[in-house]
């Protein structure tokens, strides 16, 4: 009897669960409402391929924000173990594939032609595509700063939201550490950074010294002028990336112009986890540095379709539904300015062959062929 009572106590909790959900997705499905049908005469077709489409990337951006929180949570401990590791790459890998499938939803918007598109453009004023607050939020969550945006109408991007509770959650999403903050100071801890241990930076810096007094011997004692020239340009070359590397103030003079976003400490550790990706410990560190990258540039293409699509609808010189300068405001979103892993995508300027890469010591070998822990993790 009490066997059949829960059971029955089970049967009648998956029933009224499955009725909440039930309300809840009519909710959800009785939010399209076509502004045209609401004020126009009639509901103008494709304005429900355009809501639904938007709609449709907010829930993506909500599921994208709950997995940065996770991640950016996961990259809070001091000791970052296999376990979590592999809850790291996992969730990344998520918003990945996610950023894939909002790259590829553009196509359903560009099924609609322009003058399609102009039938029910005017009730969508004054709404803009600029106004998505996840899509804010989740550019602070990533670590795009401030002073590296651009104006929006020669405003602060924040002045397009009017919502008192808008505001206080992109205010919030600005104030948090971002992923970016939370990689650096994972990355800082890199083992075989100790100047008092392996010292990877001391001898990183020698190999590339060795390699360009190399470089200089060759143009010296080369006879050919077309080649000597080549070779001496390439060493001149040469010492001006890797100066921008190893000396600390140019590096941090480059941070402060925005053109770096990294610690030195962050990308020694990121440029060390490059060299030996092979060794067991940095497998996944190395997975994590590719996903970030992916991410970057999964954005800049969604980015960079969405400018093609908004030049398709409505052309280049007017104005975006919301006021803002359409075209020519996204395609300024396009630079190097929004991407925060850019020192990632430019650490393959500072790689050096297989053969030269400085060969670890056997204490080093031992540290890097084992799994972490939870008591002795550093990365």
């Amino acid at each position: 009897m009490s066997i059949f009572c829960c059971k029955a106590n089970k049967s009648h909790l998956l029933i009224t669960s499955t009725s909440k959900s039930k309300r809840q997705l009519d909710q959800l499905l009785n939010c399209v409402k076509p502004a045209s049908a609401i004020y126009g005469n009639e509901l103008v077709h494709d304005e429900h391929l355009f809501i639904i489409t938007h709609q449709a990337y907010e829930l993506w951006f909500k599921q994208i924000i709950f997995e940065l929180n996770s991640v950016k949570n996961l990259f809070s401990s001091e000791a970052i173990d296999e376990n979590r590791m592999l809850r790291i790459t996992s969730r990344l890998n998520r918003i990945v594939v996610i950023l894939k499938v909002l790259v590829d939803q553009i196509a359903i918007l560009e099924t609609m032609a322009p003058l399609d598109f102009m039938e029910f453009r005017n009730y969508l004023s004054p709404a803009s595509g600029f106004q998505s607050v996840q899509f804010r939020v989740i550019e602070n969550m990533l670590g795009v700063k401030n002073e590296q945006r651009v104006n929006f109408s020669k405003d602060k991007y924040i002045t397009v939201f009017t919502d008192p509770q808008a505001i206080d959650t992109v205010l919030k999403s600005e104030k948090e550490s971002s992923l970016c903050d939370l990689v650096q100071k994972w990355l800082e801890r890199t083992p075989g950074l100790e100047t008092n241990g392996f010292n990877f930076w001391q001898k990183f810096e020698e190999t590339v010294h060795n390699q360009i007094e190399c470089l200089k011997f060759q143009f010296q004692h080369e006879n050919d002028e077309k080649r000597r020239t080549e070779l001496e340009s390439e060493y001149e070359q040469k010492i001006k990336t890797f100066e921008s590397l190893f000396d600390v103030e140019r590096h941090n003079a480059l941070v402060s112009r925005g053109e770096r976003r990294f610690s030195h400490k962050a990308l020694q550790g990121a440029l060390m986890i490059s060299l030996y990706r092979e060794e067991p410990r940095f497998n996944q560190p190395f997975h994590i540095l590719t996903q970030l990258m992916d991410i970057d540039a999964l954005i800049t293409k969604w980015r960079y379709n969405h400018v093609i699509m908004v030049q398709r609808m409505i052309g280049s010189q007017q104005l975006g539904t919301g006021g803002s300068s359409g075209y020519w405001y996204l395609r300024s979103t396009l630079s190097d300015r929004y991407k925060v892993f850019v020192d990632l995508c430019n650490l393959s300027t500072f790689l050096i062959p297989a053969s030269d890469i400085p060969p670890l010591t056997a204490h080093m070998k031992q540290r890097l062929s084992i799994r972490q822990d939870s008591e002795e993790a550093e990365t």
